[in-house]
């Protein structure tokens, strides 16, 4: 005998496969072992049908399904019961049918929704995470509860988003500060004494005329006139509230990549209420991050107060404050503080984070009131940090850079 199933043209039958996965219940429509699979996996944490749960249900499958990943395949039990070896297979089983983006966002939700930060705690779990900056700061946050034979297992997780983070990032942050620091020291006004021959032909070879054998130069370029040997000084302060956790990730490891060029010098302060002076770890991200303690209250005027104490040379030193300018100490102390490093010739640049989510909620009056005394206030991505450092070595304004990015300000 015939089933409806049966009547149904594969395109039908396709179509109504995908509405049962995406909604969980409610169509008639047989699933193979495989989509039953999937469809526990999914019901696992989003539950059947119905509410938010469905439409994440319907983005993880969009997402898989435009991903091309149809997975291994094979067979294994779904389920979140309350055990470490069961959340284990589930975090397999969703590396197994869906995309890394996705896979992504599922823990992050899972995370959120059924408590899985306890059982991160598990060395088994921590071996199948796939890990990204929001999992590193939720461990992070959890770090001083973990027992010390998952410690080990912790670390090697954190390393591999920093270690991938320092693949990503590092290169273009190289680049960016040694051709900040070349153009700094180009000559383009040069007396004929100074100019180079060699690079001023160079530069302008497409005004070779022919007809007199020889080149017309448009733009001269001399040799650095002497300059003082004293290297730029980076100093970065990072807010390590809750609030700020990917902030930490990211400058912790741009700081490490800034410490290894020889033209700068960096150094590198963690705070909340205390201040944490971290430059001695900067060879190692992974060290810094152990040694942040996310979370707590803050005290801006205070992280600023020891800054300004490394401050030696202020003509050439940079201090950039990421922090979202919610003070828990004494604003006018730390708006005083502001204006006695400026007055003593530093540049100071506010972020209001350095992630890839954008502007938190910040304290607008503080920003409006920074603005007032020329430092502009914004959001920057990882992505644009290398080139926001070369345009604070180039000297530019850094509002009108922001701008022009549409940042935040």
């Amino acid at each position: 005998m015939a089933t409806l199933s049966d009547e149904r043209s594969p395109e039908e039958q396709e179509r109504l496969r995908r509405w049962r996965l995406m909604l969980g219940t409610g169509v008639n429509q047989s699933l193979n072992q495989r989509d039953h699979e999937i469809d526990r996996t999914l019901t696992a944490l989003y539950g059947r049908g119905g509410g938010k749960g469905s439409g994440i249900r319907t983005q993880a499958l969009g997402r898989a399904r435009r991903s091309g990943n149809r997975g291994k395949g094979d067979s294994r039990d779904g389920g979140m019961e309350d055990s470490a070896p069961t959340v284990s297979r589930w975090l397999g089983d969703i590396r197994n049918y869906f995309p890394d983006s996705v896979v992504q966002v599922m823990q992050q939700d899972a995370i959120r929704q059924i408590g899985l930060s306890n059982l991160l705690l598990e060395p088994d779990i921590l071996e199948e995470i796939q890990p990204d900056v929001t999992l590193v700061t939720s461990l992070l946050s959890l770090k001083d509860a973990i027992p010390g034979q998952t410690k080990a297992s912790a670390r090697i997780l954190v390393k591999k988003v920093v270690d991938d983070l320092m693949r990503r990032l590092e290169n273009p942050m190289r680049e960016a500060i040694r051709g900040a620091l070349n153009r700094a020291q180009r000559n383009f006004r040069p007396r004929l004494p100074e100019i180079n021959w060699h690079h001023t032909i160079k530069a302008n070879l497409k005004n070779y005329q022919q007809d007199i054998n020889t080149v017309i130069p448009e733009r001269l370029i001399g040799y650095g006139r002497k300059r003082r040997t004293n290297k730029h000084e980076i100093i970065i302060c990072v807010d390590q509230s809750g609030s700020m956790a990917s902030s930490v990730v990211y400058s912790s490891v741009f700081g490490a990549v800034m410490a290894s060029i020889t033209a700068i010098k960096t150094s590198m302060v963690l705070f909340d209420t205390s201040v944490v002076d971290m430059t001695a770890d900067l060879d190692d991200p992974v060290d810094i991050l152990f040694g942040a303690q996310l979370g707590g209250g803050t005290d801006i005027n205070r992280a600023l107060g020891y800054c300004q104490r490394l401050i030696s040379r202020p003509a050439d030193t940079t201090l950039i404050l990421i922090t979202d300018l919610y003070e828990g100490g004494s604003y006018q102390h730390m708006m005083l503080r502001v204006k006695e490093i400026l007055a003593g010739g530093s540049q100071l640049v506010v972020l209001l984070a350095l992630s890839d989510e954008g502007a938190p909620g910040y304290n607008h009056q503080a920003a409006t009131d920074l603005a007032e005394l020329g430092v502009a206030a914004f959001a920057c991505t990882p992505d644009l940090f290398p080139e926001l450092m070369a345009a604070v070595l180039n000297g530019k304004d850094l509002g009108r850079w922001a701008s022009q990015h549409e940042l935040v300000v």
